[in-house]
């Protein structure tokens, strides 16, 4: 299997090849997931990369969630589902892939078939500020939050994969971590501001 298709660098092209925060539950339950229809369309980042854009569809598995496909400015693309949760009067996105680069076509022609057994899709998180006129959005960042981790290592359960951080906490740990801190920039770093690029066209 070759480096490129592996699931941590999928992760890696959304955050234009920084390395995001990974965990292995999901930030949501059913009750906290809501539907936005704004968020629809495609967005842009015209200040610092006006070819990358955020494209969020339609789809009808699962419910109440979003198809995002993730282009850089090299054209190379991830696909990822996307749940909007709302936590108190805060907005979240929940991602994670929405095809395991791990599966080809043909599982037969894989050189290792049984190594894909001991793989599983992980999530990440990003912070909503606003969604119009600009999709504001706040991501997360291993190298931040490992500076936070070092400080406090209690505050929030995690473990170490190989060199990779990864948040191991339940759904209801998470929330309370990503609710504590969101305003701090350790955690959630700096702010992405995406145009709309063109017209929100899906109804639910």
């Amino acid at each position: 299997m070759k480096t490129k298709k592996f699931l941590f660098y999928m992760l890696a092209v959304l955050l234009g090849g920084c390395v995001p925060v990974i965990s292995l539950h999901p930030l949501y339950t059913e009750k906290d997931v809501v539907m936005e229809k704004k968020l629809y369309g495609t967005w842009v980042d015209d200040a610092n990369s006006p070819n990358t854009t955020w494209e969020f569809k339609r789809i009808d598995e699962p419910k109440n969630a979003y198809k995002l496909i993730f282009t850089d400015e090299d054209g190379k693309k991830g696909s990822f589902v996307a749940h909007m949760v709302k936590l108190q009067n805060r907005l979240f996105l929940d991602i994670f892939p929405s095809e395991l680069p791990w599966e080809p076509e043909d599982p037969n022609k894989m050189d290792w078939p049984y190594n894909s057994l001991f793989l599983i899709p992980a999530h990440t998180f990003v912070k909503v500020d606003s969604i119009e006129p600009q999709l504001k959005l706040r991501l997360t960042l291993e190298s931040k939050m490992e500076e936070l981790l070092k400080e406090n290592p209690s505050a929030a359960e995690h473990t170490s994969v190989g060199d990779r951080l990864v948040l191991t906490g339940s759904t209801k740990e998470l929330q309370a971590f990503v609710l504590k801190y969101a305003d701090d920039e350790r955690v959630f770093t700096d702010q992405v501001a995406l145009s709309r690029k063109e017209p929100k066209t899906e109804t639910p």
